[in-house]
């Protein structure tokens, strides 16, 4: 070897050893940058999830069942029913832990689940898709950082949701070792999709893709728990094994803890994290693994105007949330028939049932209570339809279509009309699934679609015009048309569920344009409500539509 090739030898193995550390460099920068930007919206899952695990899971089930006969009477019940054991998976045991392990912790690992998905996708590859990565990996900043702070983050909050959740539920009197076991169960369902959706931002082109991809595997994951749970007796309990939402309940949390479970999960992540790790130092920047197909040539006349375009832009995502709607539907269509036995002799669970639903049949008040949450969140998707607005704004993308013959008004009202076309979708959607879950498990079809469609359809006006106040702000207060939006939807949502529990006033309760629609199914149908609430949704949208005409863009 000659001198100068030895040089160059010797001179380039630092400099790949000063690459090979420096991989990773401005992470903690980076990280600090991510929990700035989520410090709202990651504090604002973990407590919803904690909330809603802790007071239902820990505190509420010791007014639904007092008694071990009330317990053992619900233990029964599930066994028998493959209904219920296909939507909450099989019950070990008849504590109270038990039953809360069997209620809430599979729902609960899918949520961590899906806050995951939107963390982690959120971080890598939307900001990839927007061109925030490519100024950051300009500075000195590895390459793999990016994904690091992603895996980081989805972490950090998966295990503040585990001491928070064990904590709450030691504190509400279940055995501190199932607290421990639940929770960490539960986070450890986080952490594997953060995983699965770090690869999937690494395969496909697109953030909506690699949602899409991420979700569909927390889908499947459901359908092999749920075919397993329930096919039992023709010796499907193996699936179970195979999907990441059935480990969970496989560690039996307050029964006999099997903690060697938690190897499946832990191995899966750091499986999943590795590939993730390969796919982003092998692939091109910006570009996924699988790229999308180029269009055709020539538009065709569905985007000839704004309405096409607005239609375009919201298919797929109206195509996931009517699916949702459809397969919600069904699991509550189902559960009706055995509402009976679920409740048991709880006189409490039973008021406030029927304070929801505002019926005197349990049967009924419990379809008419879902209703009025499907309702809620019909208008969360018309909101999130209307905000695209904003956001389309703030992106530039606002901008060449005024730039063409097309007006303000045209160009917001076709948003406007494609949030009532997609939101009726959604809620058709929803009634056809519970009318068709219940009336399969009541054997009478015929006699219960229609009526749970039109349940479902009597919901419109009312998500309407909760998303005609994301309007309003949209026009008039645009800064403030996110936090705006959304909080109409969280008030209209406090008042629904807590309102009749907390004896609120009937003025406050009259806040919610929920109150006011009829109680369906059941209840006296009146055309009055339905009337004005629409007339508000239409007013509420001129006057946003009128504020967005003369504002300035941007």
């Amino acid at each position: 070897m000659t001198g100068a090739a030895a040089a160059t030898v010797v001179a380039g193995r630092p400099g790949r050893r000063r690459a090979v550390g420096s991989s990773l460099a401005g992470t903690g920068q980076l990280a600090r940058l991510a929990m700035r930007r989520d410090r709202i919206l990651l504090p604002a899952w973990v407590y919803a999830l904690t909330v809603v695990i802790g007071i239902s899971g820990g505190f509420g089930l010791k007014e639904v069942y007092k008694t071990p006969a009330s317990r053992l009477a619900l233990a029964g019940s599930i066994h028998r029913d493959a209904a219920l054991s296909f939507l909450y998976g099989q019950l070990h045991g008849s504590s109270l832990g038990a039953i809360a392990s069997w209620r809430y912790l599979m729902y609960g690992s899918l949520a961590a689940g899906l806050m995951s998905i939107f963390l982690v996708i959120r971080h890598t590859r939307a900001d990839e898709e927007t061109g925030r990565l490519e100024l950051i990996g300009s500075t000195a900043v590895g390459r793999p950082a990016p994904l690091a702070v992603a895996l980081l983050l989805a972490t950090t909050a998966n295990m503040i949701l585990f001491a928070l959740t064990a904590a709450v539920l030691a504190y509400s009197g279940l055995p501190i070792v199932g607290a421990i076991a639940f929770a960490l169960a539960e986070a450890s369902g986080g952490l594997v999709f953060g995983a699965l959706a770090a690869i999937a931002a690494q395969v496909s082109g697109t953030a909506r893709g690699a949602r899409a991809m991420a979700i569909t595997a927390l889908g499947v994951a459901f359908l092999l728990r749920g075919a397993g749970d329930s096919g039992g007796s023709h010796g499907l309990t193996w699936l179970t094994w195979l999907s990441p939402l059935g480990w969970p309940e496989l560690i039996r949390p307050f029964a006999a803890e099997r903690w060697w479970v938690f190897a499946l999960p832990a191995a899966t992540a750091v499986a999943c994290t590795a590939v993730a790790f390969a796919l982003a130092a092998f692939r091109d920047h910006g570009a996924g693994m699988v790229e999308p197909r180029p269009g055709p040539a020539q538009g065709g006349r569905l985007l000839a105007g704004p309405l096409g375009l607005a239609w375009r832009l919201q298919l797929g995502s109206l195509a996931g949330w009517g699916a949702g709607f459809l397969v919600g539907g069904l699991a509550i269509g189902v559960v009706a028939e055995s509402i009976g036995q679920l409740v048991g002799s709880s006189a409490a669970v039973d008021k406030a049932v029927r304070q929801i639903g505002g019926q005197s049949g349990l049967t009924d008040a419990y379809l008419a209570a879902c209703m009025s949450l499907v309702g809620l969140v019909a208008a969360a998707y018309a909101t999130s339809v209307v905000l695209r607005l904003r956001s389309e704004e703030t992106d530039g993308h606002g901008e060449p279509i005024l730039a063409s013959p097309v007006s303000r008004l045209r160009w917001g009202a076709s948003q406007l009309l494609v949030a009532l076309a997609g939101t009726a979708v959604v809620l058709l959607a929803a009634g056809l699934g519970v009318g068709l879950g219940f009336g399969i498990a009541a054997a009478d079809v015929n006699g219960q679609l229609p009526r749970l469609i039109g349940a479902g359809l009597a919901q419109l006006p009312a998500a309407l015009a909760v998303a005609g106040v994301g309007v309003v702000f949209l026009g008039v207060l645009p800064r403030w048309s996110v936090p705006g939006g959304w909080l109409a939807v969280a008030v209209c949502g406090f008042i629904g569920v807590f309102g009749p529990a907390l004896r609120l006033s009937r003025a406050v309760l009259d806040v919610s344009p929920f109150t006011h629609v009829p109680r369906l199914p059941g209840g006296p149908f009146s055309v009055t409500p339905i009337v004005w609430l629409s007339a508000a949704a239409l007013v509420l949208a001129a006057v946003g539509l009128a504020g967005l005409r003369r504002r300035d863009i941007g």
